[in-house]
């Protein structure tokens, strides 16, 4: 299929995707090597290259340094982990997220128990119902979260996440060659000016200025290359024309719909799940109102992406 990059308004309200017929290169780990096993917990696979539910493991028990070791494996090797039938109490929750590093704060969302835990679901509109990776629009993205699903609803409030290296690897390799040392900007108002009023919009973009990212970043623990732009804070590529910049945007954003490219979970009360924020975006579902669905959820701090 040829996709025109320099497409005219036509093509401005409709995702261009690649669509290769066939098989497509799903390749999980950063190597060619067999999986290791493990030795401190069960993992059952869910996707072909993302997903995996950890049994197991009790995370309101602070982690030897073997378990945390191998927790660490598996976060890189499966990019998201889910722990079921979890009893954990916000600071429970917290205490397990700075295992894995300082935690940020993101002023935009409702906080929970403290400034670093926001709580989802508490009389909210549905607004993450776009694929994306969280705080993009920082220097430093948060390098992961940990989500802990307080309240499920009887129907409906899946989660997807996309691998965004294996979006990456299947690419055509002239969009590749386009990509691979072009910087594009991100900014928070694109995703939050739907449901901030202006005058808390406006004190936050002076905190939260436009930044620039690699439009394909190195994973900094795996060395993998991961597409690294999305649809709710990316917002042009730096030096090119803005037509240009928009249709070339719309096709890598599209990159994340490919269904070969995610997993799907479906979420009971009591689940945690621990997503590495470099690999992946995550798009969460809005199809269960008007029942509620209660979230808590850290983000650990990362580190400037190249």
């Amino acid at each position: 299929m040829t996709i025109n990059l320099d497409a005219g308004p036509r093509h401005r309200t409709t995702p261009a995707i690649d669509l290769l017929e066939g098989e497509r290169r799903l390749r999980r780990l950063p190597g060619d090597g067999p999986d290791r096993p493990y030795e401190a917990f069960t993992v059952t696979p869910l996707g072909a290259t993302l997903g995996a539910e950890i049994t197991g493991v009790d995370l309101r028990e602070t982690p030897d340094p073997a378990l945390t070791t191998e927790l660490r494996r598996a976060l890189l090797e499966w990019k998201v982990l889910f722990f079921p039938d979890q009893d954990l109490t916000s600071a429970q929750q917290r205490d397990f997220g700075l295992l894995w590093g300082e935690l940020e704060t993101n002023p935009m969302l409702e906080q929970g128990a403290s400034a670093d835990v926001v709580r989802f679901g508490a009389g909210q509109k549905t607004f993450e119902n776009i694929w994306h990776a969280d705080t993009t629009f920082r220097t430093e993205p948060a390098m992961g979260a940990v989500l802990r699903m307080v309240s499920a609803p009887p129907f409906g409030g899946d989660t997807m996440w996309a691998d965004m290296a294996a979006a990456y690897d299947n690419l055509a390799a002239d969009i590749r060659d386009r990509i691979d040392d072009a910087v594009a900007v991100h900014d928070m108002v694109p995703g939050f000016a739907r449901f901030l009023d202006p005058e808390k919009l406006a004190r936050l973009q002076d905190r939260f200025p436009p930044v620039a990212h690699p439009v394909v970043r190195t994973h900094p623990e795996t060395g993998r290359r991961t597409l690294y732009v999305n649809g709710s804070f990316t917002t042009h590529i730096v030096g090119m024309e803005p037509d240009e910049s928009a249709a070339l945007l719309r096709h890598l954003f599209a990159q994340a719909h490919v269904p070969e490219y995610q997993v799907r979970y479906r979420w009971a009360e009591g689940t945690v799940a621990f997503w590495d924020n470099r690999a992946t975006q995550h798009y969460a579902v809005g199809d269960y109102h008007p029942h509620p669905r209660v979230a808590e959820r850290v983000a650990i701090a990362g580190d400037r992406p190249f």
